[in-house]
């Protein structure tokens, strides 16, 4: 068995930091220069938007059936 790097608990921990940090390194570069519209905040924000619409219809006709 290969030795493990620092341990069981903190392997998946450092691997989602890293993640997280290149991901917003990523959007924050000026190289990349994605639109404000298309950043991970504004896109999670137009789907929760879109889900509430979607909850709220189908609330909607279930009171009126």
């Amino acid at each position: 068995m290969p030795p493990v790097l620092l341990s069981r608990g903190l392997d998946p921990l450092l691997g989602v930091f890293t993640g997280v940090l290149a991901y917003y390194l990523y959007e924050t570069h000026p190289r990349t220069g994605l639109p404000d519209e298309q950043r991970l905040m504004e896109l999670a924000r137009w789907k929760m938007d879109k889900w509430r619409q979607e909850k709220l219809a189908k609330e909607d006709s279930a009171v009126d059936a």
